[in-house]
């Protein structure tokens, strides 16, 4: 009976962080040799960092990478090591996993199918390696040396073990590598990932890895990138092992260690057998070529058996709201720590936005703290000098947070108490800065060099809008003397129909719910109010936020009948703006199209109702590109994103959907909807 201990680890690393890339490597390599594996897997990209983008074209960069694999290579006695750096060669940008053994570059396998649609633009750098090609990489040493390598779709025989990969993208498609890699003899399939979080992403996941193991009758490795690695996008770790078609390890997931490794001992003379019952091999008459041998001796004492995998939060029901808060708190802490800044600020309005943002910064804190503890919150944020006498998670908040209530004339009590109570609840710095002062000041100016009055029956607009950008300036002042990052709070159903004044509420650095839709959003409030996260207390401040309507609080109750001015009554209500976003943008149905599909969802409301607001979606959609356009970075959680700068592009200037709105406009006024 052959037995390996393998070990897979996700790191958190940073494009082109040389130094501190490394250091995550090498701390890898170290943990697994301690827990006594030989076979390390590590993650697609991981020496340069994933998000390096146009940079991989620097010659200095791939130089750089290439050294750093040597160094690495030098660290691995005993081992077999996986990991992923680009490769030059011939003329062409490769997107590789090099295998090292004993201290040794032993060769590289390319990346044969390169995702380019989302938030990848992988055949913008790389080019695909062409499945059953091999050539030889060669490398000008400093001393005038050249070594060669074996480059392509190679399986490595690293004593009597084979080793094929597939890397990221490679498994996700119908034509998997490791369909002929298994019929190849590979005993351990290594897939190094650099798989963004999406919601219900990691249930996919860990099928193809176990259905993997079991399909191709071999141990199967799975390391992923983790943390908010360049910006927008979201690793959420979680790294396995597979094999036989059963899952022996599974690592946490949205971890705030630099490093997280887990191990497992694999059968591979138990996969053998399996491969000869229902597998089989098939001769090449190339398969000495694809084929690159290279001694290694396997150790002879037998490792423990594996540990089951720990319960954890991703057991709870609950899994979508868990998933959100630690995803977006994971990036804020990155975010944070990456950026080198000294905190957050958020302009707190009382409603569902702002306190879902501080929400979310603090338990941003409160999640570093359980897991680093508060000697380690002050090792990765060591430039704060305010945190670094702190030992408890509030006063953490507190040096880390900063909010402010900016009322004006328009500004009901109701908000102000709720956005104190949440700022408290969280227990971050709160203050009030009476705006109003400005507002009228603003509306003074004009009037004089207009020569008029401003009133609402004719102003609204330009009257509401004042208001919001009036509270930009204090606010950025106070990000500013603080060296903090200023969040906007603005969320993906307002960036879809532009509801929000540029300048005014989407002043901001960073866009944390620019992703997430109001809907979904009220929902996990109510949820963090009443429950909240796993080890976590729930925030019952959030009633006051909860217990209100969404309204932007920028027009007087006397041009709204008096019952005061919401979002819905502006828009429409915001579940069937969800339901038009997904049908129109995200699946790409013309607006009859629409009409047609959510008829029979919502037989509350008149057709001519339902039409009404459909047209004023795709409006909006399309005079409002230019302000998708500018909203602060937001991060990327699903496929309904309309970020155009990582996944919905559209143009600034467009028909309108003119003729499409028409054609449902006809469609109505025939009665073929079937209903009044």
């Amino acid at each position: 009976m052959k037995l390996i201990k393998t070990a897979v680890a996700c790191v958190n690393q940073t494009p082109f962080a040389w130094d501190e890339n490394f250091a995550h490597l090498r701390m890898a390599i170290d943990h697994a040799r301690a827990e006594g594996a030989t076979v390390l897997c590590l993650p697609e990209l991981a020496i340069t960092g994933y998000g390096c983008e146009d940079a991989f074209f620097i010659d200095g960069l791939q130089d750089t990478a290439f050294s750093q694999l040597d160094a690495l290579a030098a660290h691995t006695a005993g081992m077999v090591v996986i990991v992923g750096l680009p490769i030059f060669h011939e003329k062409a940008l490769y997107n590789c996993a090099a295998v090292l053994a004993d201290g040794a570059i032993v060769g590289f396998s390319a990346k044969q199918f390169l995702p380019g649609d989302g938030v990848h633009y992988e055949p913008r750098w790389f080019k695909p390696w062409p499945p059953g090609e091999i050539d030889v990489l060669e490398r000008t040493s400093d001393d005038g040396t050249t070594r060669k390598f074996p480059i392509g779709d190679l399986v490595f025989e690293l004593g009597d073990v084979r080793f094929g990969c597939e890397i990221c993208e490679d498994a996700w498609v119908a034509n998997r590598p490791g369909i002929e890699l298994s019929l190849r003899g590979v005993d351990i399939m290594c897939n190094p990932s650099a798989s963004h979080f999406a919601f219900e992403k990691f249930a996919v996941r860990q099928r193809f890895v176990i259905e993997g193991s079991r399909a191709f009758a071999t141990a199967y490795l799975y390391a992923n990138l983790m943390g908010n690695e360049a910006g927008r996008i979201i690793y959420d770790g979680g790294a396995m092992i597979a094999s036989g078609g059963a899952l022996l390890a599974r690592g946490r997931r949205f971890s705030y260690a630099d490093v997280e490794l887990v191990t497992a001992v694999i059968d591979v003379d138990g996969n053998r057998r399996e491969a000869a019952r229902r597998v089989g091999f098939r001769p090449r008459h190339d398969a000495e070529r694809l084929m690159v041998s290279h001694p290694f001796v396997w150790p002879k004492r037998r490792p423990e058996v594996s540990p089951p995998i720990p319960r954890s939060w991703e057991d709870r029901a609950s899994i979508e709201q868990e998933e959100f808060a630690r995803a977006v708190a994971l990036g804020l802490w990155d975010y944070l720590r990456k950026s080198r800044a000294h905190g957050y600020v958020i302009s707190m309005s009382g409603g569902a936005d702002s306190a879902a943002c501080a929400v979310l910064v603090g338990t941003a804190i409160q999640l570093a703290f359980a897991e680093l503890g508060a000697g380690g919150v002050r090792q990765h944020l060591p430039w704060i000098a305010r945190l670094q006498d702190v030992t408890e998670v509030k006063a953490a908040v507190a040096a880390l947070l900063s909010c402010a209530y900016q009322p004006t004339e328009n500004s009901g009590m109701v908000t102000r108490l709720a956005a104190e109570a949440v700022a408290k609840a969280v227990g971050a710095d709160f203050h009030v800065i009476d705006v109003d002062p400005q507002y009228k000041a603003y509306i003074a100016s004009l009037e004089k060099a207009l020569g008029r009055t401003l009133a609402w029956q004719t102003d609204d607009l330009a009257l509401q809008n004042i208001q919001a950008r009036v509270r930009s300036p204090s606010i950025w002042m106070l990000a500013n003397l603080r060296n903090s990052v200023l969040i906007t709070t603005s969320n993906r159903s307002e960036a879809a129909v532009g509801y929000a004044t540029m300048d005014g509420d989407t002043s901001g650095g960073l866009a944390p719910l620019g992703g997430i839709d109001k809907s979904f959003l009220r929902s996990w409030l109510r949820w963090m109010e009443t429950k909240g996260l796993l080890d976590l207390e729930p925030i019952p401040a959030l009633g006051a936020i909860n217990s209100q309507q969404p309204t932007a609080e920028l027009r007087p109750a006397s041009t709204t009948g008096g019952a005061g001015q919401t979002d819905e009554a502006d828009l429409m209500p915001y579940d069937f703006l969800e339901a038009v976003e997904d049908s129109a943008i995200r699946d790409k149905r013309t607006p009859v199209e629409v009409l047609q599909e959510l008829m029979p969802r919502y037989p509350q409301w008149k057709v001519t109702e339902l039409a009404t607001w459909i047209e004023r979606f795709f409006q909006r959609w399309c005079q409002n590109q230019w302000k998708r356009e500018r909203i602060a970075p937001s991060f990327h959680l699903d496929d309904r994103n309309v970020d155009p700068r990582s996944w919905c592009r559209f143009p600034i200037l467009s028909g309108g959907f003119d003729k499409e709105l028409a054609e449902m406009r006809a469609f109505v006024a025939m009665g073929r909807a079937g209903r009044a």
